[in-house]
């Protein structure tokens, strides 16, 4: 389409393109991130309610900050409402108004929910009231009240149906109820995919990412910058065409081994990551309805493809309004995983060397990133975006670069700087390498934001990792060696640091870690990592991307979060199946012993035919999980597994004194499917067009592979889910159950929600003897 054509589609938009969505929470301050058409001044104010909710009563927080200018048609903000005096309770519901101020003085301030509405949007719903306002609850004073929402990946086109609106029905289920309701949402990874795009998604986001700009991006193709370079507009590299550009000329490694389908649509530009964030979330900036495959291409796989994932965008679309409403009213951080970036991002030296020495990858990346801190990262930390800090200079430089059209290298330079790019070598043009320790690190500017953060209330703590960013390259080992995902510097500054910080403080009664890649994987993949370890295949699978691929980062992550608690739990994502393992230490020198918990929770949206597999009796039959028991030594950090074939080859690989503690890893069985109390009520799933009939429900039970017998499996979920966190304190032994509820859609009854629950206690036992 025209620009005028896309500038008049702006026009007739909402003010309010994507937002508002609850960030950062506390007793002190409350944070509210929005995305605006146009510049405005906003007011953030907190109330009391009454009467369950029902009743607004007065305001107790008020702030206010001005929008930055991502473009001449995206504005946003993470406003922050400070408490002078007044404090937050953990037992009560509040909620929130925004005003929006001008500097036209012929447009009169607006409310939220005036600004949320237009002709073509005429009733947008983001509360559970009556009263219209969006609410919210702190984390409460006890533990066994505490209620956590995780989820990961979530691919607009992706298998299935999108699993983040069950989080909407959770809410409204108790949103009368804060003691039920949930109080903190962590998306671990994987929110947006910069790979992997459907062409129907590009055809709309590119376009709409120039709109909202107001210039078109000059891409830099070539070798070097600035002489060996021609220059394209996103434009100039259409949708379904990207896979040489993406390849060879920028390096990234998704579309290699033939699988160009994974970059044949790569975002590139900033607008078309600012566009991603944006669709991703709100329903509001899906302008056209998507034309069908027929009047893209008169080749017949090309038409049926774009069908085929128009389909599946069409109901995600159909879903958003739920998504949106639940953002605005529960506390909602986030963290990236490869994919909000592009697929294998910094998986090793190899890929850093590749992507990061070419101007194309360079310059997508830092889109990328810059997105992420202006759409999620501003939202974690907003104190890291206050005066004086890097993040608020970032803000200027980003809106001095659009300003400019693209043209201002000053404001460029300084988006790298505190976006954390590494550091480029001017004689090689590739990245610079600095030793810390014994592996290698990208080398970045003092000043770079920092991504990792620590959420912290009345009974838990919540330390969340930058696994990407931060990552040891082995120095003696080939540049496709599986890194440390935390070399030693970021050891100390995201875990030490954070651990002593809290070690006083008494009325926390459980650290949770959130790792966006796994610390432990299903028996097979570490089978298969391994094998394409030996390869040297490793961006097929991405090995490395594992903590336990990596034995020694491994033992120094267990040794870490050992030394100042004895339970751990950790969040993680990235596999594409949710599930809970129980790894327990045992001290031979006389220490407490510990438990650690995995409770992973993927995918929101990107179900695949393996994983569905996995879900099953299928798996439980013909491949059932171990217990796993490993040797560990402290100083240096070590891990053998008992088994390993490796250890039983090289006998020199084991320290010659014995053991400082061993460790036994399970799997925790997941207990029959139930209906939640609102699991039968989805009516808004599936479009009145898509409707089955009741007949055609009915004859599901019919198919044998979607019936309950094989679908109850007993290790893993592999259907699009979400997890509800929760905890149970028991009377007589005064210890912690970590509860895990992961809502999936049923496959015996199409149009129903159910969960599945995984429990394990954290309080030390021993684990009873493979009975395998």
């Amino acid at each position: 389409m025209k620009d005028r054509a896309w500038d008049k589609l702006i026009q007739g938009l909402p003010i309010v393109l994507a937002g508002p969505i609850l960030r950062h929470v506390t007793a002190e301050s409350v944070t509210v991130w929005v995305a605006l058409k146009q510049p405005a001044e906003v007011e953030l104010t907190i109330y009391e309610t009454a009467d369950r909710g029902t009743v607004l009563g007065t305001s107790v927080l008020q702030g206010r900050y001005p929008t930055v200018a991502l473009g001449k048609s995206l504005h946003v903000v993470a406003v922050t409402a400070k408490s002078e005096g007044n404090y937050l309770n953990s037992d009560r519901l509040y909620a929130y108004d925004l005003r929006f101020s001008f500097d036209d003085p012929q447009q009169s301030p607006k409310t939220l929910q005036q600004a949320l509405q237009s002709l073509d949007f005429p009733t947008v719903s983001i509360s559970y009231f009556a009263h219209q306002k969006p609410t919210f609850v702190l984390p409460p004073r006890r533990l066994e009240d505490l209620r956590i929402v995780q989820g990961s990946c979530r691919k607009p086109h992706g298998g299935g149906y999108d699993a983040l609106p069950i989080l909407d029905s959770l809410i409204e289920d108790r949103a009368a109820q804060p003691q039920y309701r949930p109080h903190q949402l962590f998306l671990t990874g994987d929110q947006i995919y910069g790979d992997d795009v459907a062409e129907p998604f590009l055809w709309v986001a590119s376009p709409l990412g120039d709109a909202l700009l107001g210039w078109e991006e000059k891409l830099p193709v070539g070798w070097r910058e600035p002489d060996d370079v021609e220059y394209y507009t996103p434009q100039q590299l259409p949708f379904g065409r990207r896979a040489e550009v993406a390849t060879t000329q920028a390096g990234f490694t998704a579309g290699l081994h033939n699988k160009r389908g994974k970059v044949n649509s790569h975002l590139l530009s900033l607008g078309e990551y600012y566009a991603c964030y944006l669709l991703a979330w709100s329903p509001t900036c899906w302008l056209m309805q998507i034309p069908p495959g027929r009047q893209i291409s008169d080749r017949r796989q090309i038409s049926r493809r774009w069908d085929r994932e128009a389909r599946a965008l069409r109901q995600f679309i159909h879903t958003l309004w739920k998504v949106r409403r639940a953002l605005a009213n529960v506390a909602t951080y986030a963290i990236f995983d490869d994919h909000d970036v592009s697929d294998d991002w910094n998986l090793n030296r190899a890929w850093c060397l590749r992507v990061l020495g070419r101007p194309l990858g360079r310059r997508t990346v830092q889109n990328a990133l810059l997105a992420y801190a202006m759409f999620q990262a501003w939202g974690n930390t907003p104190e890291q975006f206050t005066a004086g800090q890097s993040g608020a200079e970032l803000l200027t430089a980003a809106a001095d670069w659009s300003s400019s059209g693209g043209t201002d290298t000053v404001a460029y330079d300084r988006i790298a700087r505190y976006v954390g790019m590494p550091l480029i070598d001017a004689q090689t043009n590739l990245p610079t390498f600095i030793e810390d320790g014994a592996v290698l690190i990208l080398k970045r500017h003092p000043e770079a934001i920092a991504w990792h953060y620590t959420v912290r209330s009345h009974c838990h703590e919540t330390i969340v990792l930058d696994t990407r960013t931060w990552r040891g390259y082995p120095i003696e080992e080939k540049s496709s060696a599986p890194p440390m995902l935390l070399c030693p510097t970021a050891f100390e500054q995201q875990l030490r640091l954070p651990l002593r910080q809290s070690a006083s403080e008494t009325q926390i009664q459980v650290t949770v870690a959130i790792a966006p890649t796994n610390v432990f994987h299903l028996q097979a993949i570490d089978w298969i990592h391994h094998w394409q370890l030996r390869r040297n295949n490793v961006f097929a699978t991405d090995v490395g991307d594992a903590w336990n691929i990596n034995l020694e980062a491994l033992a120094q992550l267990l040794v870490t979060l050992f030394e100042q608690r004895r339970q751990v739990v950790v969040l993680s994502g990235d596999i594409h199946y949710s599930s809970m393992v129980r790894l327990t230490r045992e001290s031979n020198l006389g220490e407490s012993n510990s438990v650690l918990a995995q409770l992973t929770c993927s995918a929101l949206k990107n179900e695949e035919t393996l994983t569905r597999i996995v879900h099953t009796r299928l798996k439980d039959w013909l491949l059932p999980e171990r217990m796993r028991h490993w040797n560990g030594w402290s100083n240096p950090p070590k891990m053998v597994e008992h088994s390993a074939p490796q250890s039983r080859r090289d006998p020199d690989s084991r320290p010659s004194h014995p053991p400082d503690w061993n460790c036994t890893l399970e799997w925790i069985s997941r207990q029959n499917a139930r209906t939640p109390s609102f699991g039968n009520d989805v009516t808004w799933l599936i479009s009145p067009r898509k409707q089955v009939s009741s007949k055609r429900q009915w004859l599901q039970f019919l198919y044998f592979w979607r019936s309950r017998l094989v679908q109850e499996g007993r290790e893993a979920i592999g259907r699009n889910n979400l997890a509800l966190v929760q905890f149970r304190l028991a009377e007589t032994s005064h210890s912690y159950t970590a509860i895990q509820d992961i809502y999936w859609f049923s496959t015996w009854h199409p149009t129903r929600i159910v969960y599945s629950r995984f429990e394990s206690h954290l309080a030390y036992h021993p684990s009873s003897p493979d009975k395998a």
